[in-house]
């Protein structure tokens, strides 16, 4: 039988979906559902991104992206504007409500990065830091040919 050459990225995916239940259950409260938290933390910190830039950012298909900004938008938590220069753009924005759980969510993503980094060195933290950068990267090209392939486009 035939073996992975390395166990990185099962050991990856089982620490993000870890850490995805834990926050889906802390923020059930906030009325957010689950996964939410990752679109309102990037619309907070990135004002006025458009619907494809955010679906890029979080490497994320179109119809979760579609689907997340509604309930977000239905809660309260984001406003739509369209852009002033080109009207067929729509821009998101973070409402007070929404700004009002940011700090939560910042505090908790801040206690998960503890707990998983508890025992690194300053370096070690560093590198681990800088190995998956690399390896998100590295990945990007891919991920983008195989939206092509899946009838999407380089810009999507």
């Amino acid at each position: 039988m035939k073996q992975l050459d390395s166990k990185i990225l099962r050991e990856v995916g089982t620490l993000s979906r870890s850490i995805h239940s834990i926050c889906d259950i802390k923020f059930k409260e906030l009325k957010l559902q689950k996964g939410q938290y990752i679109y309102l933390t990037r619309i907070c910190e990135n004002p006025g991104i458009n619907f494809m830039d955010l679906t890029i950012l979080l490497k994320i298909d179109k119809t979760s992206t579609t689907k997340a900004i509604q309930k977000l938008e239905k809660e309260g938590y984001i406003d739509r504007k369209r852009d002033i220069n080109d009207k067929r753009i729509i821009r998101l924005y973070v409402t007070e409500k929404g700004l009002e759980f940011y700090d939560n969510i910042i505090n908790e993503e801040n206690k998960n990065i503890a707990i998983c980094l508890k025992g690194f060195s300053k370096d070690e933290k560093n590198i681990v830091t800088e190995m998956i950068i690399k390896m998100n990267k590295n990945i990007e090209s891919e991920w983008k040919s195989s939206k092509m392939i899946l009838g999407g486009n380089e810009d999507d």
